[in-house]
């Protein structure tokens, strides 16, 4: 037998290894800007916000509510209540995570209470319950890195293919606004107008290359914004 044909029968006999689900998948620089993988997390970043403006919500009035209770029988069961919910928004996030983000993680240990400690031995556990008070804390510090991660992301993605653009609709400004090319500024100060126009085609291709730029480097943007999400779902919420 041919040292070709061993070898092809060792391949064929090996097992096929899965993609690592823990890690996101890598496409090439040139080819990003155009890969389902990118607007996939690119869609995530969009739809974190309204979430994290919910659970964000939830997680303050929960705790204020359960904490401005206390004083009472009925804080105890408003935060093992709330608890319960942020073991089920921690359960969302993370297919969420696994939808948008290519991230399996799997969930913690489904929490137990023996029923022979009496009829409280269900909210101690709960109000004991670790994977309960990481989902709420998720639910508090990743709001206003959301924000920033949806205003960085549709601000890039929004100029770049804009400006990349511009060469192909820069013709408008001059044949219906009436401008000599698209205007960058017109102002007046101390008594002399100032203003500056984009007309030559040097100009107008120079800014769509400086578009171009944008557009490559906000799949990078997107993926790093996303690693930090990757981040708080593995640590807080497996």
């Amino acid at each position: 037998m041919s040292t070709s044909t061993l070898s092809y029968a060792a391949s064929a006999a090996a097992p096929l290894r899965s993609p690592d689900p823990s890690r996101p998948e890598r496409v090439g620089f040139w080819r990003a800007p155009f890969a389902a993988v990118t607007y996939r997390e690119i869609g995530h970043v969009l739809v974190s916000l309204p979430v994290a403006i919910a659970g964000f919500t939830f997680a303050v009035a929960a705790v204020s509510l359960g904490a401005g209770l206390l004083v009472t029988v009925l804080g105890l069961p408003v935060l093992a209540a709330a608890l319960a919910a942020a073991r089920g928004l921690g359960a969302a996030e993370r297919r969420r995570a696994r939808t948008g983000l290519g991230l399996d993680v799997a969930g913690p240990a489904p929490l137990e209470a023996r029923r022979d400690d009496g009829r409280w031995a269900g909210m101690r556990a709960r109000l004991g319950d670790g994977a309960g008070w990481q989902a709420l804390l998720f639910q508090l510090v990743m709001f206003p890195w959301r924000v920033l991660s949806f205003t960085l992301s549709v601000t890039f993605l929004v100029t770049g293919w804009v400006v990349a653009l511009f060469p192909t609709y820069s013709w408008v400004f001059h044949r219906y606004v009436g401008w000599p090319g698209y205007r960058l500024y017109d102002f007046t100060s101390g008594g002399e107008r100032h203003q500056y126009y984009i007309t030559s085609p040097v100009q107008v291709v120079a800014v769509g290359l400086v578009g171009a730029v944008l557009v490559l480097l906000t799949p990078k943007l997107v993926r790093a914004l996303t690693n930090v999400d990757r981040a708080a779902v593995r640590s807080l919420l497996g």
